[in-house]
């Protein structure tokens, strides 16, 4: 199993950033880079095109402590899951999305969990900044 990890402080409430996120989870996971997310109860399915090709995952919903948390249930790992969960800071709180998977299918021969990793980091980087955005939207200086 391999794990990424991104962490990002803001300067706002952990109120307002967990609201952001909450608000429209679709729109914070399409700030990834999917293309497409559609939603059908706790079950969310996306994809994104690459050249020809399309990259799709189903992933459910997991209830948790966690802000959010999620389980792939169809797709190109063996196994991936996923959670985002807010620390307090003393300057307002931190979001810390970790992702742990283990490749299979018929790309694991020719994907690297490093590609992985750098894919998945620049994924929660592009969400940070989705959140960043929205809180700046919503609460300007």
């Amino acid at each position: 199993m391999e794990t990424v990890t991104v962490k990002r402080s803001f300067d706002a409430p952990g109120s307002a950033v967990r609201d952001c996120i909450l608000e429209d989870v679709p729109a914070f996971i399409r700030a990834s880079g999917f293309d497409r997310v559609t939603v059908d109860g706790t079950s969310y399915r996306v994809s994104r095109d690459i050249g020809i090709a399309t990259f799709e995952l189903t992933l459910d919903r997991v209830e948790s402590e966690r802000l959010l948390e999620f389980d792939q249930v169809e797709g190109v790992f063996d196994r991936m899951w996923t959670e985002y969960r807010l620390e307090m800071t003393v300057e307002g709180c931190e979001l810390i999305a970790t992702t742990e998977f283990t490749l299979g299918g018929v790309l694991a021969p020719v994907l690297d969990g490093t590609m992985i990793k750098t894919q998945r980091k620049r994924e929660f980087e592009l969400q940070f900044d989705y959140v960043a955005s929205q809180i700046d939207a919503k609460h300007p200086a």
